[in-house]
C-alpha cells in the first residue's frame, strides 16, 4: 500500500516532467478577457471548469481507461480547440517517453490514456488514481492562476483547499457530457492572443 501511494504521489506530482506547468487551459484567456480578476473569480472559474468539463468529460473516459479500455481516440476527439488537443498529445508523448525510461511499456496517446497505463502498471487503485489525476489538474490550474492573475500563495492554497474538497465526490460513472462553451471560446481566443505566458 505504501509503495502504491508513493507511486501515485509521483504520478500526480508537479515535478513530473510532462510540461503541465506550461498550460493554463483557457485560464489565461479568461484573465485577458476580464472574467478572472481576483481569488474569488479564479476559484469560480476553476470550479466551473472542474464541474462542467473535467468531471463530466475527462473523468468518465479516464475511469474506463483505468479499467483497461482504450478510449484514446474518444478523448482526443473531445478536445474542442487545436491548443487543447496539442496539450494532451504533448503531455502524453512526454509521459510515454518517461515511462519507457522507467521500464514501463507505454504507447503514445492522450495524457489520460498514458496516465492510466502508468496507474495500472504501478498497481494504483482506480479511485485513488482518479483523485490523483484530478488533484494534478487542479494544482496546475491554481499555479497558473497564481502566476497570471496574479494571486498570492495563500490565496492559491485557499483555492486548493476549497476545490480539493470537491474531488472525492466526483462520480466517474455519472455519464459523459461536456457543455462548457465559455471554455471553448476562450481557448480559441487564446490561440491568437498577442501576449501570453502559457501554451493553452
Amino acid at each position: 500500500m505504501t509503495t502504491n501511494l508513493v507511486r501515485l504521489l509521483q504520478l500526480a506530482s508537479p515535478t513530473l516532467p510532462v510540461g503541465a506547468y506550461s498550460y493554463s487551459q483557457g485560464l489565461e484567456a479568461a484573465v485577458e478577457a476580464g472574467i478572472v480578476t481576483d481569488a474569488a473569480s479564479a476559484e469560480r472559474w476553476i470550479g466551473d471548469v472542474l464541474e462542467f468539463s473535467v468531471a463530466r468529460s475527462d473523468v468518465p473516459l479516464l475511469w474506463r481507461m483505468l479499467h483497461g479500455e482504450d478510449c484514446d481516440d474518444e478523448f482526443i476527439a473531445s478536445r474542442e480547440t487545436a491548443e487543447l488537443r496539442a496539450e494532451t498529445l504533448q503531455m502524453g508523448h512526454s509521459l510515454s517517453r518517461l515511462l519507457c525510461k522507467l521500464g514501463i511499456e507505454a504507447r503514445e496517446g492522450a495524457f489520460p490514456s498514458v496516465y492510466a497505463i502508468a496507474a495500472r502498471a504501478w498497481g494504483i487503485e482506480p479511485r485513488a488514481a482518479l483523485v490523483g489525476y484530478l488533484w494534478c489538474w487542479l494544482e496546475n490550474q491554481v499555479m497558473a492562476a497564481v502566476k497570471v492573475v496574479p494571486l498570492g500563495q495563500t490565496d492559491g492554497q485557499r483555492i486548493l483547499m476549497a476545490l480539493g474538497a470537491r474531488l472525492a465526490a466526483v462520480d466517474p460513472q455519472a455519464g459523459f457530457a461536456n457543455f462548457a462553451p465559455g471554455l471553448a471560446v476562450l481557448s480559441s481566443r487564446h490561440e491568437t492572443q498577442y501576449s501570453r505566458l502559457f501554451r493553452s
